[in-house]
């Protein structure tokens, strides 16, 4: 079991405290109805600390192990947890980069990720996804610019956030591209994006739960941030949600899907103290 939570972690005390206090109340109205000798009462005192010390042990146990957590975000459900996104239900996130590449070459994009998953084991024709992105009058309004030095890939950049939706899918425009065909993203740029991401989603999702990768935790070049880390990455996409007002009504949830890879970079419990 990988140490997340401290033994003496802030949250995790003031959970027990919440015990302690309903313990007390029941102690002391026992200690009222039972006449208990003197001798006893060390005894009875005794082990009351040590059923205190296993409850709190098992209490930091749990919540080093824990590996989904159900939030309630301004009354919208949102549960962040390990599995796999494809096997999900609803509107499934993909990250694309800010000219919607379809080249997997692990270069441009690589096999490895969602984004190359998605186009070689769900996409049967991806000429005919291109004309899609290329002829959609949604997508005509929100490019960028067009970059026409690019030798490799399309040349139209399409503004950060931008979704395009392709059945259950949620393409999106993620990332930026040097000239290298490196991804990268200022934090400006991160949040700035989400926002504008959390805004198209309000548009689309029309009551559906919407599933999404921890987005931006495959970005190794967060410019002017070297050692950002999955935990802040996720309490930034938590804290986005919340200030941009959404509201999912029930039955809808947002999930956040973590790889089964990056659990042990992920501290469930402390996220119930970020929002």
């Amino acid at each position: 079991m990988k140490i997340k939570v401290g033994f003496f972690d802030r949250i995790l005390f003031k959970d027990f405290l919440y015990i302690l206090s309903a313990s007390g109340v029941f102690f002391s109205f026992f200690s009222i109805i039972i006449d208990v000798s003197e001798k006893a009462k060390l005894f009875v005192g005794i082990a009351l600390i040590i059923i205190l010390f296993i409850i709190y042990f098992v209490m930091w146990r749990a919540a080093n192990k824990l590996t989904s957590l159900e939030l309630s975000i301004d009354n919208s459900k949102v549960i962040v947890k390990l599995g796999n996104l494809f096997e999900e239900q609803g509107f499934k996130v993909i990250a694309f980069n800010e000219y919607f590449d379809t080249i997997v070459d692990n270069e441009i994009i690589s096999q490895n990720t969602l984004n190359g998953f998605y186009l070689n084991n769900i996409i049967s024709n991806v000429e005919e996804l291109d004309t899609l992105i290329e002829q959609n009058e949604s997508l005509r309004e929100k490019v960028a610019d067009i970059n026409e030095n690019r030798v490799r890939g399309k040349k139209k950049r399409y503004k950060l956030g931008t979704i395009f939706r392709n059945d259950d899918f949620l393409l999106t425009a993620f990332s930026r591209f040097d000239d290298n065909n490196r991804a990268f993203l200022n934090m400006n740029d991160y949040i700035g994006l989400l926002l504008n991401f959390w805004n198209e989603i309000d548009i689309i999702y029309a009551g559906k739960s919407v599933v999404l990768p921890l987005m931006g935790s495959g970005i190794t070049r967060f410019k002017e941030y070297n050692n950002i880390t999955d935990q802040e990455l996720l309490e930034l996409l938590l804290w986005s949600f919340k200030i941009s007002r959404i509201k999912f009504t029930y039955p809808s949830t947002v999930t956040i899907i973590i790889h089964q890879a990056r659990k042990d970079k992920i501290n469930f419990y402390k996220l119930r103290g970020v929002i």
